[in-house]
């Protein structure tokens, strides 16, 4: 399969909202039952938060790479080399994580540049 790298990334990325689905479900009714606006206002609601909003933008960088990749379109060696970092800085601060899945596909990634 040619153009694996974006649907990877989307992939993990719905993983990683079930997973904040399944185990922030508590702080999701927090911030809804206060009314969403300016509802984040714990470390249980922050934390919900940013776990979803985090699979969301993986989501969208998934969705624009495989719209590169279809198009044939060069990925910047910049993107491949950010994301590298950011996936090496959250195994090292969470290694029984799920940044481990992004490893391959940015392999990849990096790799299809040379």
């Amino acid at each position: 399969m040619k153009n694996w790298i974006g649907k990877w990334m989307m992939f993990v990325a719905l993983g990683h909202t079930a997973v904040a689905i399944a185990f922030f479900s508590n702080g999701y009714r927090e911030v809804m039952a206060q009314g969403f606006f300016n509802a984040v206002r714990s470390e249980r609601t922050s934390l919900a938060v940013w776990f979803l909003l985090f699979g969301f933008l993986l989501f969208i960088v998934g969705m624009l790479v495989s719209a590169m990749e279809k198009l044939a379109t060069p990925i910047p060696a910049a993107i491949g080399i950010a994301l590298l970092l950011l996936t090496v800085l959250g195994v090292s601060l969470m290694p029984v994580s799920g940044f481990w899945l992004m490893i391959p596909a940015l392999v990849a990634l990096l790799r299809r540049r040379q």
